[in-house]
C-alpha cells in the first residue's frame, strides 16, 4: 500500500505544480471576484417581488451590466493580455450598477466587481519564468569573451558590468 501511495505522489505534485502556474500566469482571483460579483447581481435581479427594489431601469441594462461582467471575469481568464481594458470595463460597470442592478446587486455584487476589477488593473505578469536550477559561472572583470556570453550590455570603457569605485570616478 505504501509503494502505491509513494508512486501517485509525484503525479499529483506535478499536476498541482502545473495548475499553479498557469493559474499564476492569469489575473485568476481577479477574474473570479469580477464573475462572481457578475453572478450576484444576475441573481438579485431574479429574487422575489418583494425583495426588489426598483431603483433606475429595471429594463435591458438591469440584464446586460451583470451579463458583461461575467463574460468580462471569463475574458480575463481566456486573455490575460488585455487585462487593463476588461478591468476598466469591469470597474465602469461596477459603479454602473449601483443604478440599474438593484442597488449593485445589494451592495455585494458591485463591491466584488469593483475589488476585481482593482485586482485585475494592478496584476502583472511574472517575467521570470526561467527556473534558478541552472548554475552560471561568473565572469572575470577583464575577460572579453566572458562578457560576450552574458545578457549584460556593457558602456564603451567599462571592463565589467559592476564597476568599482575607481571606475565610476
Amino acid at each position: 500500500m505504501s509503494a502505491e501511495r509513494h508512486q501517485t505522489a509525484p503525479a499529483v505534485r506535478g499536476s498541482r505544480g502545473r495548475w499553479r502556474r498557469w493559474r499564476r500566469a492569469r489575473p485568476f482571483t481577479a477574474a473570479v471576484l469580477i464573475a462572481l460579483g457578475g453572478v450576484e447581481m444576475l441573481a438579485t435581479l431574479r429574487a422575489p417581488l418583494g425583495v426588489l427594489l426598483h431603483i433606475g431601469p429595471q429594463g435591458l441594462a438591469a440584464y446586460l451590466v451583470p451579463t458583461i461582467l461575467v463574460i468580462c471575469g471569463v475574458l480575463l481568464i481566456t486573455t490575460p493580455q488585455q487585462r487593463v481594458f476588461y478591468a476598466v470595463v469591469s470597474l465602469v460597470l461596477g459603479l454602473v450598477s449601483w443604478l440599474t442592478s438593484n442597488l449593485g446587486g445589494f451592495v455585494v455584487g458591485m463591491l466584488l466587481a469593483l475589488t476585481g476589477g482593482a485586482l485585475a488593473f494592478a496584476w502583472t505578469p511574472d517575467k521570470d519564468h526561467r527556473r534558478t536550477g541552472a548554475t552560471t559561472k561568473p565572469a572575470a572583470p577583464n575577460d572579453d569573451e566572458n562578457d560576450a556570453d552574458t545578457d549584460t550590455v556593457l558602456l564603451p570603457g567599462l571592463q565589467s558590468p559592476d564597476p568599482s569605485p575607481v571606475d565610476r570616478g
